[in-house]
């Protein structure tokens, strides 16, 4: 999806310094820790930077990280069931994550955790991303685009690289992790997809996204609103069954193509045509 229908591209900062993840970091962080007492912000990764202004906490090292208990996840159900592992100090990153670890003991009982509902290669994503501060492909700095790789076609026909990085969207909203949410969406935004690709990836959106998550709808909207007149004859089946299916996508779409007539009425109104000035023609004098 091209950039510039992104209404509200969030333009991220570096979250680990071996990687090039570009993140956000909000003000809550520098407040908490003016306080003293307050608890550091739980979306960082342990490689953030600290606050200029605010004397830095104990450093913790990678090995220590490494030196955790070892958490078992069990992502997927039947046949599709994988088992990974994660080191907890890692994992409590995640907010959702902290809370779960909380139940666990140390008598030796098994440190386990069931995500019968998430997909396995958004969980890899997501398991990358804390262990090193990106994940597959990386940006290109400076660029909108992505690394390339054998892997990844140049051009995204069934929307499955969307996919991908809307999957780790909605697994780093549902395990708390802003920097990764805005590290997703900013990679969407680098996807060279077709109509077919768009189309899956808003039924993806809309399906499976809050209605006030404006970040990542109101660019899916404002594409097809934009360019809907072009694409639609591309996959017009497609997109007739998605305004079925997903009536507020209609609705969305429709109110920005009307939002855009009414503005070009003011405008219009505002600088109204000074018409021709090319004169009437000059009939011929011959016979």
């Amino acid at each position: 999806m091209s950039e510039s229908f992104n209404e509200e591209i969030i333009e991220d900062s570096p979250a680990a310094p071996s990687g090039d993840v570009e993140m956000t970091e909000g003000g809550a962080e520098t407040a908490a820790a003016e306080d003293g007492d307050a608890p550091a912000n739980k979306d960082e990764l342990p490689f953030a930077e600290e606050s200029a202004d605010s004397p830095p906490p104990p450093r913790v090292t990678f090995l220590q990280y490494l030196s955790s208990p070892i958490v078992t996840l069990i992502v997927g159900t039947g046949d599709q069931e994988t088992i990974l592992t994660a080191h907890q100090s890692l994992l409590v990153q995640s907010p959702w994550f902290a809370e779960a670890c909380a139940d666990f003991t140390d008598d030796g009982s098994p440190r386990q955790i069931e995500l019968p509902n998430d997909d396995i290669d958004a969980m890899g994503c997501f398991l990358e991303f804390l262990y090193t501060g990106d994940y597959f492909p990386k940006k290109v700095p400076g660029q909108h685009s992505l690394e390339k790789d054998p892997s990844i076609p140049e051009v995204d026909l069934t929307g499955e690289q969307l996919l991908k990085h809307a999957r780790v969207y909605t697994i780093a909203e549902k395990f708390g992790l802003t920097n990764l949410k805005n590290l997703a969406s900013s990679k969407i935004h680098c996807v060279n997809s077709t109509a077919k690709g768009e189309i899956a990836y808003a039924r993806y959106v809309y399906e499976f996204t809050s209605k006030d998550d404006t970040t990542i709808r109101a660019p899916v909207a404002n594409f097809w609103a934009t360019r809907s007149h072009t694409l639609r004859a591309e996959a017009e089946d497609e997109f007739r069954n998605l305004c079925l299916e997903f009536p507020q996508f209609g609705y969305d779409v429709l109110t920005r193509v009307l939002d855009e007539k009414l503005k070009r009425e003011r405008n219009e109104k505002m600088h109204p045509g000074t018409g021709s000035a090319r004169k009437r023609p000059r009939h011929s004098s011959q016979a």
